[in-house]
């Protein structure tokens, strides 16, 4: 049975069954760089958000940097000498570049960018800037009064044992700056202070605001409290059985007394035959990076159009032109009121648009064949595209979409989508057999004789060839002298592609014919038709 209803339409319904008013959020703990992967959670949380809204809701959507989470190790994009920093708080440890505030803020910067060209536009909170601000410190006190209580939740839900030593709060050492490395020796509620040891040797008082973090089972629940979360999609990691989301439900409502938030658990997104992205095993390919290659609203539809429990296959290469081509023909059905698009569909276009982002309507499939007849000269393009019947008002649009198809190109373009606008008639045009020539030169004349040609009309054209009385088919003849033969169109469009550009294939005919000036093209075919190669002395 056929989908009826979207899923973010579904979520939506259920959530406000429990409540009319929700705050959706999402974190991310920018260690690396924020990759295509978790971009399935924000733009997930965007679209659950834009339900609710869409609903009469009162709703908030947010995005918690966590950048008081603790550097893990020296990734494989890190040098060396970062082994120092490891176990202090992204937020303090410095710059891989040296032009950002932190580390923390040189893997967010481009990603709140992205964001931005994606249409998300969330309230931002760092994870380290609420701390400081106080927002966790009763959060803290009950946590560390109660860590027996949520010890016991820990090991009832997840099956392992809790050390003796275990405390919900790792405090911040004053003199190394690691997290990773305390240990809790005491604490005062009414001076809000922590005692700690660290494996450094240094022991001291820190204060519970700022001075340290909750672990990640206590501080995501907090989180939910602290905040007032009622819907929050998360990876299928933390939605294991005895998982993080599991142990958090019971600690938010036992220890903090509020409900845990509406959970939309996802899969990973696929990175072609690499597996699931990553930014710790580097298989990974940024938010950033993608959206020099992929037009935005393509990107959420690779999102929006699946369900979050199924995984996504993703691949810049073949497999992105035929996501780019289903986007558009959904677009164009849109577009065009067509009575076959159903309700479901729609929503899944209304979803993958956003306020503030590019909607270009030329194909971009369509775009790189225009590209590569321009030779990447954007005035070229600006031409071809009008010339082709489209808008060149929003030249803004179409650079980004000009510069989308110049990257794919550049970086995922499979051998065959590639082409080269031959300068001189290719030597290649020796091998074409006399049919071909002929059709060339009548070809040539037909076109000389018409006015505008659209690229539908150029195909239609050259079809038209082998047809009896046709008028290119009475060129044909008298070029040759004779009846045409029985003619296979295939031979003929191998004949445009071998003049053009010295090979038997190339992009969709009627687009490739209609990127050229009409007189390049009557010159083009006449030469090729009488091409004798130069002999070498």
């Amino acid at each position: 049975m056929a989908d009826t209803i979207h899923w973010a339409d579904v979520i939506a319904e259920d959530a406000l069954n429990k409540s009319g008013k929700h705050l959706v959020a999402t974190g991310i703990t920018p260690s690396g760089h924020i990759h295509i992967g978790n971009m399935r959670e924000v733009v997930t949380a965007d679209a659950a958000y834009r339900a609710l809204l869409d609903r009469g809701a009162d709703a908030r959507f947010i995005y918690i940097a966590d950048n008081y989470d603790p550097l893990r190790k020296v990734y494989p994009f890190l040098p060396e000498s970062y082994a120092e920093h490891v176990g202090k708080p992204i937020s303090e440890v410095p710059c891989p570049c040296g032009e950002c505030a932190n580390y923390a803020e040189h893997f967010l910067k481009p990603f709140l960018e992205a964001l931005r060209r994606l249409g998300i536009n969330p309230e931002v909170y760092r994870a380290a800037e609420m701390y400081r601000a106080g927002m966790y410190t009763e959060a803290i006190k009950s946590a560390l009064v109660k860590r027996d209580e949520i010890a016991k939740i820990l090991e009832e839900v997840s099956g392992k044992t809790v050390a003796e030593e275990w405390s919900p709060f790792n405090p911040r050492c004053n003199e190394c700056g690691k997290i990773t490395t305390t240990k809790v020796t005491g604490f005062d509620l009414e001076a809000e202070t922590v005692d700690y040891v660290c494996a450094c040797g240094h022991s001291g008082t820190v204060p519970m605001t700022g001075g340290g973090k909750l672990t990640w089972r206590v501080d995501w629940p907090a989180r939910w409290a602290v905040l007032g979360v009622t819907v929050e999609p998360f990876g299928k990691d933390h939605a294991s059985r005895g998982g993080s989301y599991d142990t958090g439900k019971r600690i938010v409502r036992e220890i903090y007394g509020h409900e845990p938030p509406y959970p939309i658990v996802y899969e990973w997104i696929m990175l072609g035959k690499q597996g699931a992205m990553s930014s710790s095993t580097g298989v990974v390919v940024s938010i950033s990076d993608m959206l020099e290659v992929v037009p935005p609203e393509v990107l959420r539809y690779l999102i929006i159009r699946t369900k979050p429990e199924k995984h996504i296959q993703f691949d810049p290469g073949q497999p992105l032109l035929t996501m780019v081509d289903e986007y558009e023909r959904l677009r164009d059905k849109f577009r065009e009121n067509d009575p076959s698009l159903g309700d479901f569909e729609k929503r899944i276009y209304e979803l993958s648009r956003a306020t503030g982002i590019c909607h270009p309507e030329i194909p971009f499939k369509q775009m790189v064949t225009i590209y590569q007849v321009a030779r990447g000269d954007f005035e070229q393009v600006l031409k071809i595209v009008k010339r082709s019947g489209f808008s060149i008002e929003d030249e803004k649009c179409i650079r980004e979409l000009v510069d989308n198809v110049s990257r794919w190109l550049e970086l995922y373009a499979p051998p065959f989508a590639r082409f080269s606008v031959k300068e001189r008639v290719p030597v290649q045009a020796a091998t074409l057999s006399e049919l071909q020539k002929a059709f060339l030169g009548a070809f040539a004349d037909l076109i000389e004789a018409r006015g505008e040609i659209s690229g539908e009309e150029y195909h239609m054209l050259v079809y038209s060839a082998k047809d009896e009385g046709s008028e290119l088919n009475g060129l044909i003849t008298e070029k040759l002298n004779e009846p045409v033969p029985q003619v296979d169109p295939k031979d003929l469009f191998k004949a445009i592609y071998t003049s053009i550009l010295g090979q038997s294939s190339g992009p969709k005919a009627g687009w490739f014919l209609s990127s050229f000036e009409k007189d390049f093209l009557i010159t083009r075919f006449r030469e090729a038709s009488t091409y004798i190669p130069e002999k070498r002395s």
